[in-house]
């Protein structure tokens, strides 16, 4: 099945990319969430106005995200969280715990889905996650998991 991304899908590209994904996974995901739209030719020329209104975008975005990026680094982050007598996590840390965090810290709102965990966290003790605010700029937070 050939789309036309209207948003940046993780390994499989950005707004105005042509793509070619199996037909359930665009039937049953990408088009109902509106993260794509149907390949036809009228459809060409909306890839070309979803490109430039990218392009401008990207430029501020990038400022955007690397005063994110600067506010984010130097936060102090506590995250509570249940664990046993050993300090093992009843559970996992998930996105949305690290989200609430740090906004509850008082740092800005991010999307779960820019936070990228890259081993589960399941002990107490200092830990660090990436927050993807652009493509080309990746906060690193730091953070300590305390019983609670």
């Amino acid at each position: 099945m050939k789309l036309i991304l209207t948003q940046e899908v993780q390994n499989l590209g950005g707004p105005g990319d042509v793509v070619e994904v199996k037909d359930g996974y665009g039937r049953n995901f990408l088009v109902p969430q509106g993260l794509a739209l149907q390949w036809t030719r009228g459809g060409e020329k909306q890839i070309e106005t979803i490109r430039r209104a990218r392009a401008q975008r990207a430029v501020k975005e990038l400022a955007t995200a690397q005063t994110l990026k600067s506010s984010i680094e130097g936060l102090k982050v506590k995250l509570t969280a249940r664990a046993g007598g050993t300090g093992r996590l009843f559970g996992a840390v998930t996105p949305s715990d690290v989200v609430e965090a740090i906004s509850s810290t008082g740092g800005p709102d991010v999307d779960k889905r820019q936070v990228v965990i890259a081993e589960p966290i399941r002990t107490l003790g200092k830990h660090e996650v990436s927050v993807r605010l652009h493509p080309e700029v990746t906060a690193k937070v730091s953070f300590e998991v305390v019983s609670g």
